[in-house]
């Protein structure tokens, strides 16, 4: 029982929260947010006596929220400007939808005044075509007009309106084409290229590879990058990846001589006295010990070196003034570093981790083409890391 009891005094509290939230959205002009609330309030039991606020609420709401969006429509219909018809075609939409979510509500009555909440619905089904329309040939018309200008930003706004106009009235004229066109006008186009300015050969895998945006994901909705200029197209940017620097260390083999020593277990034996005699347990029987040795190791660890390093530094150039916008260090490095080992002595003097390079033989060194290479996933890693940071058109 005093479940029970606690459950409703929390329903009141709900319930009575809700009003008075719908009320302050009431009265402070949030019409439609008010007319939710009451909505959600009355499911349910519509006639219960308790939802009577929600039903007096949403009556005036209703008819609020329809007296300003009618004298809204008039004013922006008087003010003749083009930019008001997304305005007017909402706000139709708008006035229909509050009715739908009113209808299968009704009729709502009001109990102390014996009559039914008075809600004046209207059809609106030709304004909101006839709205839709202007707009629709205004989106059209206004983004050709668009299309011409120069500027990317103001050829992206065309873009979005016109996939507005699509989704709005889809296959109004030839809406698709000019989608494209204005994708294609408000582009940044960037053409990528290396140079090089050190003394050595730039392996062409490495060029390649670096240059291989297609794996790198970087393209994005405005920005495309090309690593081989395609005819057709202006390009609005350059990036340069100029190698300054390429430092490749003389190979080496480094060895050290590692003394190793350990006291194992052989096995087992008697245990004897200070006499030398076996000692033997109350049965009889000899006892036996660990028979621990000591054994030694001599290890020659040798660990084959090469590094190299590539010093670059990446460009954005603004082609349309031929400017330098920002340069940023590029760098990068690789190691080969190969460790094998050679035993003399007994090998379990030595720890588990020697145990591999035991098996271990000299290996060729890489060549110096293949380590500049080899740099090629650290400076491509590098490289993304510098584009997704700083973009071209902020």
């Amino acid at each position: 029982m005093k479940k029970i009891t606690s459950l409703l005094v929390l329903l009141l509290v709900l319930a009575s929260c809700g009003k008075r939230q719908t009320r302050e959205m009431l009265t402070s002009g949030d019409y439609d947010n008010a007319i939710q609330n009451a909505v959600e309030g009355l499911r349910g039991n519509k006639t219960a006596k308790g939802k009577q606020d929600y039903v007096y609420m949403l009556e005036e709401a209703f008819a609020k929220a329809k007296e300003r969006d009618l004298r809204n429509i008039n004013v922006w219909f008087k003010d003749a400007n083009p930019q008001n018809l997304e305005k007017i075609y909402n706000t139709y939409v708008q006035l229909n939808s509050r009715q739908e979510s009113i209808r299968p509500l009704l009729p709502l009555k009001l109990l102390k005044e014996g009559r039914n909440a008075i809600f004046p619905f209207d059809d609106y089904s030709d304004q909101i075509v006839s709205s839709k329309n202007a707009l629709a040939k205004y989106l059209y018309d206004n983004s050709k007009a668009l299309l011409i200008n120069k500027d990317k930003n103001v050829l992206r706004r065309a873009y979005d309106d016109l996939v507005y106009l699509k989704n709005l009235s889809p296959g109004f004229k030839d809406t698709d084409k000019l989608i494209e066109e204005a994708r294609f006008k408000g582009t940044d186009f960037v053409s990528v290229y290396t140079k090089n300015e050190t003394n050595m050969v730039i392996p062409v895998r490495l060029e390649n590879d670096l240059l291989d945006f297609s794996t790198l994901g970087l393209n994005d909705k405005w920005t495309v990058y090309h690593s081989n200029r395609q005819k057709g197209i202006d390009y609005d940017y350059g990036m340069i990846v100029n190698f300054r620097q390429i430092n490749i260390s003389p190979e080496q083999v480094r060895e050290k001589e590692l003394q190793k020593e350990k006291v194992i277990k052989v096995g087992v034996k008697n245990l004897l006295n200070a006499n030398g005699q076996v000692v033997r347990d109350s049965l009889g029987n000899p006892i036996k010990v660990d028979d621990m040795r000591t054994v030694r190791a001599t290890v020659y660890e040798f660990a084959q070196f090469k590094a190299c390093q590539v010093n670059a530094k990446v460009d954005y150039i603004d082609f349309r003034n031929n400017q330098l916008l920002q340069t940023f260090p590029l760098e990068s490095e690789f190691v080969f570093n190969h460790m094998y080992s050679r035993l003399k002595g007994d090998k379990r003097a030595c720890e588990q981790e020697y145990y591999p390079n035991f098996e271990r033989r000299a290996v060729p060194f890489p060549s110096n083409e293949q380590m500049v290479y080899d740099t090629g996933n650290d400076l491509k890693n590098k490289l993304k890391d510098i584009i997704t940071r700083n973009k071209f058109r902020r």
